[in-house]
């Protein structure tokens, strides 16, 4: 190898090891028909159950039935650009959000909360502790196509 070539591959393992570590592993999820667990201190998560202004966003109201409702979850989640339903089951919905440039994944959670009549979401960074807002602006636009005013 020439001078020139060691550096190069040396900053290309370097990006590559960056961005296999951007994946990471999801948080703390919630379980199918429990709770969403709570947003951490970091700026980088929005939830409907938070108590802080932070952190905070309404639930969006729906009506109709549970499998119509799961249904337009399913659909206001996989309008957004990158993002796959990785976990599906009666009332919860699972995805992953990949971010464009560097492929940072959020995880997504929807509950349909029949008991309420409400979707009840949280949406938060796998690294980091801030998004620039990334997360609150993707749930605000899914629940504009759940119907939120």
């Amino acid at each position: 190898m020439n001078g020139l070539t060691r550096p190069r591959l040396g900053w290309r393992l370097a990006v590559l090891a960056l961005l296999a570590a951007c994946h990471g592993k999801p948080g703390v999820l919630a379980v199918p028909g429990g709770p969403l667990p709570p947003c951490p201190s970091s700026p980088n998560c929005v939830s409907t159950e938070a108590t802080d202004e932070g952190h905070r966003m309404a639930a969006v109201s729906f009506t109709g039935d549970a499998t119509a409702a799961q249904a337009a979850a399913r659909a206001a989640l996989l309008a957004e650009p990158r993002t796959r339903v990785v976990l599906e089951q009666p009332g919860y919905l699972r995805a992953e959000a990949t971010s464009r440039l560097f492929r940072f994944v959020d995880d997504v959670e929807i509950v349909v909360d029949t008991a309420n009549r409400v979707y009840r979401f949280r949406s938060a960074s796998r690294l980091g502790k801030g998004d620039m807002g990334v997360n609150r602006a993707r749930m605000t636009r899914i629940a504009a196509r759940l119907g939120a005013p």
